[in-house]
């Protein structure tokens, strides 16, 4: 009985700590639970952060054609943009903070813990087996036991009772057998209970033997190294979050670096020399004031000098009652027209600025037209050379199809020339100086020069001398003299044999300058900014042959594209 009580205080004390590590495990779940909760905070905080630095340096940035972009030429404002710029890479590292945080911590936690609760599980699940095992072990020992008990003390009442029948002689002899027979198969039921009690005892004493020495120890051994994988997990991840500051911290120092040169990059004197050079009027200081002396019946004057800065520009005009009006003193009196400039309605040729700043804009505005012009000639030329090759090759595409695009940027040509002559002539005024044909053309291409020059020189000179503003008026023969240039455009060599069909190895790349649609047989549409492979390089024709796919090939004009050719070829070498 001793034994008996004593198994059933140690499966007590056993079922009392497997509760007790059921409770633990499932808070130190729980922690990992919090832990992955806090690094998820964490990255939810870094992913704001970043956006709204983001959002700060967008905000700064300089508008497009704002006076704040007007004012990145000073040293200090370029500085500032840097520092938008280098705090817009900033906000990028926190980024990267809160990507690693979720990939490499957060993701992780979160299948460990699947993993985690799996195995806590089984673990607790082999546990509760064992204990049922042992228990219903227990079970049978006891009720064979009981039965044990139970025959033996019905061995011994029979037992006495054959003893009484035999002793009583008034019994017969039949009735004494039965009852010795009754006790003899008491006895053996007594034995095989016996035998049956001591199987049970058997093997259940080598069950618990083995459940307290090496399933319960396997278990409790399972559970204690589960646990120290979790705790270990969880030292990992916070190394990890360690890590993950300290891997952007060399491009955080980058940036910071970045802004401190920025900083150091401030130059007060060359801002103020800017400031200087952005507002020079060009005006002469005023001459002396003439001394008037007073005399009889003389009135002294009340206009100012000749020299006087208010009429540096010559600006005073004679009032109808005599007099002269009173102009604007420049560098110290406000513009009374001030909102109609901001407003752009400025005139045309920036007659309301100050001399060096008008020469100024005049400057960069034909600089634009010419450019402009540059681009209408590339593109002219191309379509020119196209008309030839259409006329040594009709199967490639018609030549009379040309003829409008070329006629319209032939007048197109000829409405900037004449816009350049117009502001070339106000500049020249500013400048002090006429147009002479001496002069260098400014930024003309050759094809203008041959083709134009004549006009030209006898034309725009002649209606420049004649207009007030330095402008012309468009000659109406200039189709006509387009037309004549564009036939006599010398013809091509002819360099595109279509008969050969086998594929052509790649000999380099090219990038697509301007977009253009090859409606013509033998030619291909390209987009701008568009990469293809070139397959055949500009043989003097102005074109080159390209391919996108295995499919699609054809020509486009060379001078729409940018070409870089292999290093096996014969150099790089680069078309605009």
């Amino acid at each position: 009985m001793e034994s008996g009580r004593a198994t059933l205080l140690k499966e007590q004390q056993l079922k009392d700590q497997f509760d007790n590590l059921e409770k633990h495990t499932q808070s130190g779940i729980e922690f990992v639970e919090r832990y992955s909760k806090f690094v998820k905070e964490r990255s939810d905080i870094e992913i704001s952060y970043a956006k709204q630095i983001r959002n700060l340096s967008k905000k700064y940035q300089p508008k497009k054609n704002s006076r704040e972009e007007e004012e990145n030429k000073y040293t200090s404002c370029r500085a500032f943009l840097s520092t938008l710029n280098e705090l817009n890479d900033y906000a990028g590292q926190h980024e990267v903070i809160a990507e690693n945080l979720t990939s490499q911590i957060i993701t992780e936690l979160s299948r460990y813990l699947t993993e985690l609760k799996a195995e806590r599980k089984s673990h607790f699940h082999d546990g509760r087996k064992a204990q049922q095992q042992i228990e219903s072990l227990w079970k049978q020992l006891e009720s064979s036991k009981r039965r044990f008990e139970r025959d033996c003390k019905e061995a011994d009442r029979a037992q006495q009772y054959f003893e009484r029948m035999d002793a009583d002689i008034n019994v017969t002899k039949a009735d004494v057998e039965k009852a010795r027979q009754q006790a003899q198969m008491r006895h053996q039921i007594a034995a095989d209970s016996k035998t049956e009690y001591s199987n049970y005892l058997t093997k259940f004493n080598q069950e618990q033997n083995e459940h307290y020495y090496t399933l319960i120890p396997n278990i409790f051994q399972k559970l204690q190294e589960m646990e120290e994988r979790r705790i270990e997990r969880v030292g990992v991840s916070m190394k990890t979050y360690a890590e993950v500051d300290r891997e952007v911290l060399p491009i955080v120092g980058k940036c910071l670096d970045g802004m401190t040169k920025a900083a150091e990059s401030i130059e007060p004197k060359t801002d103020s020399k800017q400031v200087v050079e952005s507002y020079k009027s060009g005006f002469e200081p005023p001459g002396d004031v003439e001394f008037e002396d007073y005399g009889p019946g003389q009135t002294m004057k009340r206009t100012v000098s000749e020299t006087s800065l208010s009429n540096s520009r010559g600006e005073a005009k004679e009032r109808p009652g005599g007099g002269k009006s009173k102009g604007k003193l420049w560098p110290f009196i406000k513009n009374k027209n001030k909102l109609s400039l901001k407003l752009g309605s400025g005139p045309e040729d920036f007659s309301h600025l100050p001399p060096e700043q008008r020469r100024k804009k005049l400057q960069a505005k034909i600089d634009d037209i010419n450019k402009d012009i540059q681009k209408e000639m590339d593109q002219k030329d191309a379509l020119t050379k196209m008309k030839g090759v259409y006329e040594k090759n009709p199967q490639m595409g018609d030549p009379a199809s040309v003829d409008p695009r070329l006629v319209e940027m032939a007048m197109n040509i000829e409405k900037l020339q004449s816009e350049v002559q117009k502001f070339e002539g106000w500049l020249a005024e500013v400048e002090g100086r006429l147009p002479s044909r001496s002069d260098p053309p400014r930024r003309q291409s050759g094809l203008y020069e041959s083709q134009n020059s004549t006009m030209v020189d006898n034309n725009c000179a002649q209606d420049r001398e004649s207009s007030p503003d330095g402008s012309y008026t468009e000659d109406q023969s200039s189709e006509t003299q387009v037309k004549v240039a564009i036939a006599n455009t010398p013809e091509f060599d002819d360099e595109f044999d279509d008969g050969d069909e086998e594929t052509l190895p790649t000999i380099g790349t090219c990038k697509a300058v301007y977009s253009f649609e090859g409606h013509n047989e033998g030619t291909i549409s390209v987009t701008e900014g568009e990469l293809l492979f070139v397959i055949e390089q500009d043989k003097g024709d102005g074109w080159t042959r390209v391919r996108r796919n295995e499919e699609e090939e054809g020509y486009v004009p060379t001078s729409y594209v940018e070409v870089f050719l292999e290093t096996n070829t014969k150099g790089a070498m680069t078309y605009i």
